[in-house]
């Protein structure tokens, strides 16, 4: 048989194969997180005629005969650049800009990798793929205010539902007491360490004779204070800050009234005075947040908002040699390098884009190009066997 027509069957077969991974990039255009792959050849091995001769006294050396064998798949690369950003308003939605990969539990406790970031709260608040694997994270730990340094399950835990109240300890006032005035009334509402609310009521009289004093007195035991300001209407503060103690519920504790920003001008005996405090009842989790350094953070019905936990990423020394897994995943091979875990931001790891999706890195000008080059490729070795079965045709009918 004809050493040509094995070569084109190895071109027609490795043509074949070229147009199944150009297929698989044109499938998955629109497939948040894929990498497009690209085919290149090798020649096979080649068979000596003759081999070379060196250069001898009167006569030069030749060079060696070869014929080649046809070719090979040299390799199957994968390109992991950058994919469009898409914004999709849902807030799980996440899209990592720059290098980097998701962190998902897969089977038992080995991990997966993934930059398709199309993720959602299951029925036990954790934080799943459509597959249903864990996105990995660290956990903030309220109590000291400190993150984990192990990665675990990123979940909504039971504590994470509601928020604890905060007791008041700060009354901070702004305003003016006007000089030409002689009295003033304002409430405010606070919270004792339960969460309990009481209202407090100031009332501000001027003292007589005296133009620069005011009295403050409340409607709780020991809440009385004076106030006095200078000759240019700016408050002065002599001595401790002002507190006001043994309020119902707050046991021992006092609070602080913080007067700075209050300032005595003449203003037609109109007073204002806008009240502020630091405290807040419990609430209940309202909203979950994702920002761009992953960091997960629960929006409560009293207005507070605190971190729950923050997403890892994921880098490889050689993420080209990362194992396809099928499903937008990858995982760790012999040519990728470890894992090296981190946070969004953080070293050469990209930034996370809520509410968006990357989008597949397939360029279809690209590929319906190298469709072309492989569709006549794939012509070309066909030709080569249908041209030697006609020498072999021509060779049988020696024959006749």
């Amino acid at each position: 048989m004809l050493r040509s027509m094995f070569s084109a069957v190895s071109g027609l077969r490795n043509h074949q194969t070229s147009m199944d991974v150009i297929g698989h990039n044109i499938a998955n255009v629109n497939t948040p997180g894929f990498k497009r792959s690209r085919v290149t050849f090798q020649e096979a091995l080649s068979q000596n005629m003759q081999g070379a001769s060196r250069p001898e006294a009167g006569r030069g050396g030749t060079n060696p005969m070869q014929v080649g064998l046809g070719m090979n798949v040299g390799s199957i690369d994968t390109f992991h650049t950058q994919g469009g950003l898409q914004g999709t308003g849902r807030i799980t939605d996440l899209a990592i800009d720059g290098e980097g990969f998701f962190v998902l539990r897969g089977v038992g406790d080995s991990h997966q990798y993934t930059r398709a970031g199309s993720f959602g709260w299951d029925a036990s608040g954790m934080l799943v793929n459509g597959a249903g694997q864990i996105v990995q994270g660290q956990r903030f730990d309220p109590v000291t205010e400190t993150w984990g340094q192990e990665i675990g399950d990123i979940r909504l835990h039971g504590e994470d539902q509601q928020a604890p109240p905060r007791k008041t300890e700060k009354i901070t006032f702004s305003g003016n007491l006007a000089a030409d005035g002689d009295k003033y009334i304002r409430s405010i509402t606070v919270f004792d360490n339960l969460g309990t609310a009481r209202d407090i009521t100031f009332t501000f009289t001027k003292d007589e004779g005296e133009e620069l004093k005011w009295t403050i007195d409340t409607n709780v035991e020991n809440g009385s204070v004076e106030i006095e300001f200078d000759e240019n209407g700016k408050y002065t503060m002599n001595g401790d800050p002002l507190v006001i103690s043994n309020i119902e519920g707050f046991g021992d504790s006092s609070i602080t009234l913080d007067f700075s920003a209050v300032t005595q001008y003449a203003a037609k005996g109109e007073s204002y005075m806008e009240l502020d405090q630091d405290g807040y009842p419990h609430g209940d989790l309202v909203e979950v947040s994702i920002d761009t350094g992953g960091v997960v953070t629960g929006v409560y019905s009293n207005g507070s908002s605190r971190p729950l936990s923050r997403l890892a990423l994921a880098t490889f020394t050689n993420p080209e040699g990362l194992a396809n897994l099928g499903h937008t995943l990858f995982g760790e091979s012999n040519n990728s390098g470890p894992a090296q875990i981190g946070l969004a931001g953080q070293g050469s790891l990209g930034s996370i884009s809520p509410s968006s999706l990357e989008m597949s890195n397939v360029d279809l000008a690209q590929e319906f190009t190298d469709m072309i080059i492989t569709q006549r490729g794939f012509q070309a070795n066909s030709r080569i066997i249908t041209t030697s079965d006609e020498l072999l045709q021509e060779l049988v009918n020696l024959k006749r």
